[in-house]
């Protein structure tokens, strides 16, 4: 998967925007206003920062070791980075819906009304 493919996926998700918050380079994936994806778009090979269970999290960088790495620049605990080349688009779209589900799942209860009220 490639940034573009991975960009399309992120923003077709209910409630999604993207933002440059910290630096022209760094695209920033937010639902509700909450950061559930992150990539470094002129990173070599490219790459993305998903938001994981911890549990899980664990257990992807063991079955996947050197594709999936603790969270660059993010909480080692709650974060992935996942060398997209090396990992399959259906299993990339997994994480990305993981990772925007435990956000949404945290959500406020006003803020996940708000999303169930949105149109796409």
């Amino acid at each position: 998967m490639n940034i573009e493919e991975f960009r399309t996926y992120c923003i077709t998700k209910k409630g999604v925007t993207e933002e440059f918050p910290f630096d022209e380079h760094t695209l920033v994936f937010k639902v509700m206003g909450k950061m559930f994806a992150l990539m470094a778009l002129e990173r070599k090979p490219p790459q993305a920062n998903l938001k994981c269970d911890p549990e899980k999290a664990l257990t992807l960088r063991e079955e996947y070791d050197g594709v999936i790495i603790p969270g660059y620049h993010m909480s080692k605990k709650h974060w992935n980075t996942l060398y997209l080349e090396q990992l399959a688009p259906a299993f990339i779209k997994e994480q990305i819906d993981h990772s925007y589900d435990l956000v949404v799942n945290g959500l406020t209860k006003k803020l996940k009304e708000e999303l169930k009220n949105l149109t796409l």
